[in-house]
């Protein structure tokens, strides 16, 4: 029995200080200081190797508590380079390293964090270097640097190209990362070449509407970085005291000119309120209305995010886009057809309403219809029509709709007792008929989708005017209906240019089928350039919160109220 109870208490001893062993995290070493510069590439790689240990042992997470891209790429890369330094020798940083620690260091400027690619590690390692004469000799110091610096070549290659956000149905690239061995072959490549920054900014999207918000996101950078400003209150009882905030607030971003000491001046409030507004892309009325505030009220973290949801909404699309498509941003209310490179349409349009959004989708336009028929959605039917047609049964008549029985047969709305109708029970189609007042207008593009949704005229063109035009029940409604159906069939001879104006001209009801389909794709951007500037985009369905909860990041306006 003795012999049993010390047996069982020596196995217990042995499993506690395995488990022990198992959770004790590895320690590294703090400084190991040659006494030449020249041992230094004898002593790093032992420094590297116990840092990749680290690594694997701290569930892949780097000594300043940044998460690796990851451990196999890393262990691969330095299997090729026997665990010797890479990026700097003799004690000296080289051009290569320069070159990352910069880019890291601008990462914000491509809509990245630069936390995330060490960079706050990376600075401390340069300051103790540029400071310290016996860092330049610490082996330990500089296998950091190393590990910090290839990790982060890793993860911004892999992130300029992928984006940092979650793929989804709409995403048209096909791969969501590089392999590890490709990726340590890039860095093998890039620094053998020293081309380091050339291989980095090739992995960013090389379209021409991304490469421009770029640029305009560096000049409002430039101009905005290192200001601070006052938030406004949501509401206020002292009209006075408000606009004085509003004067102080507007002279902060230098929109409202003081320097003459008239600090109190409210002559200058309305002009500087319209100045804000017409540079944020906002209504110009000059009114402190609600969403004029809550722009003034937007941090330059809070625009910072709202880049870096749209830079990596480019990063979703494929290296390159057929020569002919048409591509629609939602909240820019913006359709253009490029072709060859160019935009040969442009156009404004409508789209769907919070609650009826215009969906996100890739599709091919296979032909569009003249004077068509709207056959409406039933949800539109039950819910918004026959309320009106219990009222009053001539309502049907003024919209020029006709009721349509199982068989397809059109039948006399006084035959149906409409009482007995509700959202549950309505065993109908209304058909509103071709002609200048259906809700179509004149002209239908037709595309694949699951949604039912369209491109079409619209018979109420006064709502082009308005700035804020997500109006519609889902589908788009296009100002230049008529240059784009013309553009489609330029090339095509089934269609010469002079029948379609005669077509459209007579009310001539005709299907056109596209000699080749267009690609279209319905997008999300509320952030682009015109003229180097940027022009930002009401979040109308809140896309860009969503996303910048995906990828890990909060604007302002989340965080206060969380």
């Amino acid at each position: 029995m003795k012999y049993r109870f010390l047996r069982d208490n020596l196995l217990i001893v042995i499993v506690l200080l395995s488990l022990f062993a198992c959770n004790r995290k590895r320690v590294l070493r703090e400084r190991e200081i040659v006494g030449d510069v020249r041992q230094l590439s004898e002593v790093i790689p032992e420094n590297i190797v116990e840092r990749l240990e680290f690594i694997a042992d701290n569930q892949d997470v780097m000594e300043d508590s940044v998460p690796v891209l990851s451990t196999a790429a890393l262990n691969y890369f330095y299997q090729q380079t026997n665990n010797s330094p890479v990026w700097s020798s003799g004690g000296v940083l080289d051009t290569q390293g320069d070159s990352l620690f910069s880019y890291v260091m601008h990462a914000d400027e491509a809509g990245l964090r630069p936390a995330d690619y060490h960079s706050v590690a990376l600075q401390r390692a340069m300051k103790r270097i540029q400071e310290d004469a016996t860092a330049k000799k610490d082996a330990t110091l500089w296998a950091q640097v190393d590990l910090l610096m290839t990790d982060a070549f890793m993860k911004m290659a892999t992130h300029l190209r992928f984006g940092t956000g979650p793929r989804d149905s709409i995403t048209l690239r096909k791969d969501s990362t590089y392999s590890d061995t490709l990726l340590a072959n890039y860095l093998t490549a890039a620094l053998h070449q020293h081309i380091i920054g050339a291989t980095l900014r090739g992995q960013e999207p090389q379209y021409q509407g991304y490469q421009l918000l770029k640029s305009a996101w560096a000049n409002f950078k430039g101009k905005y970085s290192g200001m601070q400003w006052d938030s406004l209150p949501a509401s206020y009882t002292d009209t006075p005291a408000f606009r004085q905030l509003l004067i102080n607030r507007l002279v902060q971003s230098g929109h409202v000119d003081t320097s003459g000491g008239h600090s109190t001046d409210t002559s200058l409030l309305r002009p500087g309120i319209k100045a804000f507004q017409k540079e944020f892309n906002m209504y110009e009325d000059g009114q402190a209305g609600k969403k004029t505030i809550q722009a003034l009220n937007k941090s330059f973290t809070d625009w910072e995010s709202q880049i870096a949801v749209n830079m990596d909404r480019w990063r979703k699309l494929p290296d390159s886009l057929p020569q002919r498509y048409i591509m629609v941003n939602v909240p820019g209310y913006r359709m253009e057809l490029w072709d060859s490179g160019m935009v040969v349409v442009a156009s404004r349009v409508i789209v769907g309403a919070p609650r009826t959004r215009t969906p996100l989708l890739n599709s091919r336009m296979t032909n569009f219809v003249m004077y068509p028929y709207w056959r409406v959605p039933y949800s539109i039917a039950t819910k918004e029509m026959l309320p009106a047609i219990k009222k009053d049964i001539g309502y049907l008549h003024r919209k020029n709709l006709e009721v349509i029985n199982s068989k397809g047969e059109a039948i006399d709305p006084n035959s149906v007792d409409w009482n007995k109708l509700t959202k549950n029970y309505f065993p109908y189609v209304l058909r509103q008929m071709d002609g200048i007042e259906n809700s179509l207008g004149i002209m239908k593009f037709n595309f694949m989708n699951k949604f039912a949704v369209y491109l079409h005229d619209t018979n109420s063109r006064g709502l082009f005017n308005n700035s804020y035009r997500a109006l519609s029940h889902g589908c788009v409604r296009v100002q230049q209906w008529d240059s784009l159906s013309m553009y489609l069939t330029k090339d095509d001879t089934r269609h010469p240019r002079d029948s379609m104006r005669k077509w459209l001209a007579n009310g001539e009801k005709r299907q056109i089928d596209i000699q080749r389909a267009v690609p279209i794709y319905f997008r999300y951007f509320t952030a682009e350039s015109r003229d180097g500037q940027m022009v930002w985009h009401e979040d109308i369905y809140g896309e860009d919160k969503v996303l910048l909860k995906q990828m890990g990041r909060k604007n302002h306006d989340v965080a206060s109220r969380n």
